[in-house]
């Protein structure tokens, strides 16, 4: 299952990618996770359902000092993901 976050509220500057790449490698995902420009955070994993969906909901709350708002959800192309892995990638 693939599929990409965008997460908004006071998300950059407060560890979130970190804390979301440690929660995703936990898991067991592949993908990536970045800031943008807009201020939002912006994910897109791929994993077993169960998991995919455990960091999902982990997103709608995010790590202490994140006010999460909002987080919106769309399916995902495996191209996008890459390889295996997660990594902090650069802003889009």
């Amino acid at each position: 299952m693939a599929t990409r976050l965008i997460i908004e509220g006071t998300v950059q500057g407060v560890g979130f990618r970190q804390a979301l790449k440690a929660e995703a490698n936990a898991l067991g995902l592949a993908g990536w996770v970045c800031n943008r420009r807009d201020g939002t955070v912006e994910a897109c994993l791929r994993g077993a359902q169960d998991d995919v969906e455990a960091l999902v909901a982990w997103s709608r709350h995010g790590p202490p000092g994140a006010r999460v708002t909002g987080v919106t959800r769309f399916d995902a192309d495996d191209t996008e993901i890459g390889g295996s892995g997660f990594h902090i990638a650069g802003t889009r």
